[in-house]
């Protein structure tokens, strides 16, 4: 593994109901899946992107807390 890593605040995902997946998509010339979770109601996820993470999907009710705000998608 090579210490180039990219440097980013965290951000947050609590569910809001059972069944909230979060998706990890990749960096690179193709966008592709890379990690998937499921959160159940009342968990929280804390995240950040990586060098290898460059967008996260969030499918289901969840408030996203960023260092830029907060977004709730009920």
């Amino acid at each position: 593994m090579n210490n180039t890593s990219v440097k980013s605040d965290f951000f947050v995902i609590k569910a809001l109901e059972d069944g909230v997946n979060v998706i990890g998509l990749t960096r690179g010339n193709d966008t592709k899946f890379h990690h998937t979770e499921k959160l159940d109601e009342g968990e929280v996820m804390i995240a950040q992107f990586t060098e290898h993470t460059s967008a996260v999907k969030v499918r289901g009710k969840a408030i996203i807390q960023t260092s830029h705000g907060e977004l709730d998608n009920r």
